[in-house]
């Protein structure tokens, strides 16, 4: 029987308690988290939809570092951990592509004044 196997029959996944991998996901997670703190003082200073997106994508990384740390000091178990994380992974994809598809140069965004002219009362 091969490791991969015997460790997935056993339960033990050999991450648990890896001081490495702990150091990895530690310095992942604090450089992480100093790009979540600049993204939100961006969207302080900017308040636009695009800073706050950014922001949001950026916190879900940094969700992801937290759940790694999780699964190494044995917390979240592995089946979780991949669940969360792929579900993470989708989710700063989708937010990063609507993003660029919504607040791209030369899209035009909905203003009063457009609004104004598609509800024209004169057309009822």
């Amino acid at each position: 029987m091969n490791s991969i196997a015997g460790s997935t029959a056993t339960g033990s996944w050999g991450v648990e308690g890896s001081l490495p991998l702990l150091v990895v996901v530690a310095v992942a997670g604090v450089g992480t988290g100093a790009l979540f703190l600049v993204s939100l003082l961006a969207y302080r200073r900017r308040r636009s939809p695009q800073y706050r997106l950014i922001s949001l994508a950026v916190g879900a990384l940094l969700a992801r570092s937290v759940v790694g740390a999780g699964t190494v000091l044995g917390v979240v178990p592995m089946p979780v951990h991949h669940f969360v994380e792929h579900s993470l992974d989708f989710l700063v994809s989708a937010i990063v592509l609507y993003a660029v598809y919504a607040y791209a140069p030369g899209s035009v965004p909905e203003t009063a004044e457009t609004r104004a002219e598609t509800d024209d009362p004169s057309d009822d």
